[in-house]
């Protein structure tokens, strides 16, 4: 452990929530502003104390689908920050990051944060996600052979860390098992029907090695924050998330027969930079909320940020490490598989109820939460170490 951080960079102060449906319940747009007010609420703020607003939308969204004109919507006047995020998953992470910075150097005072997405139509969103995912590098070559939706990427990624290091179907399995037993104390989770490995083995698989239950659960809705400088925090009406590191981690791909970014992914420079940040070593985590579109991605990011040996992921999920009553809590509120896919707010958000001690029967130890973002296929990490507590000395 390195010398702990004294000063937090900012804090999360707010949180808020749109309704969230499996059926259509409004617009990107305006589930957007329905969260954004909330949070400022929930940080005890008028819209007349925002001076920065944040966007991000899903990347199979429109860029109309949630402008910048969303200001006017809200009535928001002489912002020092507005901004448009695209890093694909890791955005709403960053997007905090960005928020942290500008007001830890004067460009703002206060910053929300909103992500907001409907993908599901008519039920399904199995058509809004079925798009090409460029890997190769040969344009095109995704779509003429089928290779469509994040689900290929992901699942070949699994297959070459199941040939690598022996990782099983009953290991994917333990950890949908977990999150769904997390999910079920979970007031806002989408799925709660209790689920067993005989359960999870038993399900129809999507892109082998992916049964339906390793993947997430899409949602129309949208979720917002407010961040603010560490010294304003305590004006909040609840207890806030202080923000005590931040990194990112981007690889990229050559190509090349020996470049495996499935296996050696940008979650290990993130989360070194954020815990030379913190002053914290893997060790001092007390809990995880990770970006988890597919059980796999759960599994490498205990890999990439240093709380399992490299390979040990499913072994360490299947010896209930992750699951309630586990030494290292993942995914609290079921994450993307059991809770609800709203991309990275979906970690934030549930970071937020951790750190405020709110989860109620789901609740964990909260001194140091990692959240992470991932977006692309692995390619894109942002993480955040935030604490209940301003010092973490």
């Amino acid at each position: 452990m390195g010398a702990r951080s004294c000063e937090p960079v900012a804090a999360i102060t707010g949180l808020g929530f749109s309704q969230m449906s499996r059926a259509p319940i409004g617009t990107v747009r305006e589930l957007a502003g329905t969260a954004v007010l909330a949070a400022i609420s929930d940080a005890g703020l008028a819209p007349a104390d925002i001076d920065g607003l944040l966007l991000n939308k899903s990347p199979t969204a429109a860029a109309e689908e949630l402008p910048l004109l969303l200001q006017n919507d809200l009535g928001l006047r002489d912002l020092g920050l507005l901004a448009a995020i695209d890093s694909e998953g890791s955005s709403a992470v960053q997007m905090v990051q960005y928020a942290a910075l500008a007001v830890r150097h004067g460009m703002a005072r206060a910053v929300a944060c909103v992500f907001s997405d409907t993908p599901v139509k008519s039920g399904s969103a199995g058509d809004t996600f079925a798009i090409a995912m460029p890997l190769s590098g040969i344009e095109g070559w995704e779509q003429q052979q089928g290779f469509l939706g994040a689900v290929a990427g992901y699942a070949m990624a699994a297959q070459r860390h199941m040939a690598v290091y022996g990782t099983t179907a009953e290991q994917l399995g333990a950890y949908a098992v977990a999150c769904r037993q997390w999910a079920r104390a979970n007031p806002m989770a989408f799925l709660k029907k209790p689920l067993t490995l005989h359960d999870y083995l038993a399900s129809p698989f999507v892109v082998e090695p992916f049964r339906v239950l390793d993947c997430c659960f899409p949602v129309n809705g949208a979720a917002a924050v407010v961040v603010t400088a560490a010294d304003r925090a305590a004006d909040a009406p609840l207890p806030p998330a202080y923000i005590h590191g931040m990194g990112q981690g981007h690889r990229g791909r050559n190509g090349m027969r020996e470049d495996e970014p499935e296996l050696h992914i940008g979650a290990v420079q993130a989360g070194r930079i954020a815990y030379r940040a913190a002053g914290i070593a893997p060790s001092d985590i007390t809990q995880c909320q990770f970006y988890d579109a597919f059980s796999f991605a759960g599994i490498v990011s205990l890999e990439a940020y240093g709380l399992c040996p490299e390979g040990e992921g499913g072994r360490f999920v299947a010896d209930g490490h992750t699951a309630p009553g586990g030494r290292l809590p993942v995914n609290t509120g079921g994450g993307h598989l059991s809770g609800y896919y709203l991309q990275g707010m979906t970690p934030i958000s549930e970071a937020m109820i951790q750190v405020r001690g709110l989860g109620g029967e789901r609740q964990a130890r909260n001194d140091i939460v990692l959240v992470s973002g991932n977006g692309g296929c692995l390619d894109y990490h942002a993480s955040l170490v935030v604490s209940p507590h301003r010092g973490l000395g």
